[in-house]
Formats: structure tokens, sequence, C-alpha cells
């Protein structure tokens, strides 16, 4: 199955002035808060009761505290800097799906045609479905637009996984169905009962990537859709 991907416009040349960094930032500020506190701890001293001087306690409680938010700031600049560069791998990582093909959550198929050189047509569709937990056996029924089940596969000792599915677009009859969109469902069974946590998926063609204030999002011929929900990449 042929998948065309979109194209991500080339970013523009760089400003001259630099930017600083959300680490060198956060480290900036640190310093700041630190000679902020010292300025306000030595006029204390300055402008102190000669006769009633500050307590020792009282001062190393306060150096204390100091070493405390100083060690807390730290951490969230060491936080914020991962969190930043979390982001970069993720969108460096998306970009790679442009052009393929995903598989996330929906009920959806597309049955396409084509036909050789020799003349020979041939159709087919990629679908599937995911578990989370093993199933004794799962049935698959492909409807068209009007609700008829026009094939219907089983498949036995399945183990929680993504199941990726082709069709060829041949009918229970042993007809070929016309292409087009049709929906499916998924039964799997264990036990006798019927599991609640089987998810049909369906594909859907990456074209390009954004990001944002929302993270890095997909933006495919079914919509936008985020890293999490994507199940398998074909």
């Amino acid at each position: 199955m042929s998948l065309i991907g979109g194209v991500i416009d080339t970013p523009k040349a760089a400003a001259t002035n630099s930017v600083p960094t959300t680490s060198s930032t956060a480290t900036d500020d640190v310093g700041a808060d630190q000679d902020k506190f010292m300025k306000l701890l030595v006029t204390q001293l300055k402008n102190q009761d000669p006769l009633n001087p500050m307590d020792n306690a009282a001062m190393t409680s306060q150096l204390a505290q100091l070493s405390t938010v100083t060690g807390i700031n730290k951490v969230n600049a060491t936080l914020e800097s991962l969190r930043t560069d979390q982001a970069s791998a993720q969108s460096l990582t998306a970009t790679n799906l442009i052009g393929k093909g995903v598989l996330i959550a929906g009920k959806g198929i597309e049955l396409a045609s084509s036909t050789d050189d020799a003349g020979k047509t041939t159709s087919s569709s990629v679908f599937g479905f995911d578990l989370a937990s093993p199933a004794e056996s799962v049935e698959i029924a492909i409807q068209d637009k009007a609700g008829t089940t026009v094939r219907t596969m089983t498949m036995k000792n399945a183990d929680v996984g993504t199941y990726p599915i082709t069709w060829d677009g041949t009918t229970d009859g042993k007809t070929t169905a016309p292409a087009g969109s049709y929906t499916f469902t998924v039964k799997a069974v264990s036990a006798g009962k019927t599991l609640t946590d089987s998810t049909p998926l369906q594909l859907a063609a990456v074209a390009s990537v954004s990001t944002g204030s929302g993270g890095v999002k997909l933006n495919t011929s079914l919509g936008q859709y985020t890293m999490s929900e994507v199940k398998e990449v074909l």
C-alpha cells in the first residue's frame, strides 16, 4: 500500500542575536536570588542594635533557608532543562515518521485498488487491533457502508500486543469487495467472557509534524495525533 507523505517547510535562517537558553536563564535567576538574599542579610547586620545583636541561631537559620531555596531553584532549572531536551528529542523522532503509516485508535478501513502493467487489479488495506489482555479467540468483522458484514476473520490464542492486519478485499462469499470506505469491529473472548480492553486500530498516513505549547503533534490524513496515541509504525 502506497502512502504519500507531506513536506515540512525548511526553517528560516536563525537571527544574528543569540537567545539565552532555558538552563542559563534559570542559573542567572538562582545567582540573582543569592545576591538579593546576601544584600538583605548584610543590611540587616549593619542596622542591628549593637546592644541586642542578631542571635547566632537566627543567622544560621537564615543561611540554611538560603541554601534550601538555592537547592530547590537548581533542581527546578535541571528539570526544565531535561524537559526541553526531551521535547527536542521527541520532535526529532516525530519527523522520522513523515511519509509512513501509523496505527491509531479507530474503526475505519480504506480499501484501495490498483492495476499492474498486465492489467491485473488487486485490492489492499491495512488496519489492526490492540489487546491489553490475552484472548483465547479474536473475531474481526468488516462491514460496508450499509452495515452489512462482508468479511469475518478469526484468530486463536492471541497474546497481549498490537496486531496489524492486511485485507485484500476478499469477502466471505469469495468475491472482491469494491474499493472504498469500510468499518470493522473487534471481539476478543477469554474464558467465555468478552474482553473490554481490546482496541480497533485504523491506518493514518503522517504528512507533517507540528510543535507548540501542546507538544509534538503528528498531522495525518485523519487529523492530529500525539506520539503517545501511535500504537505501531508501519
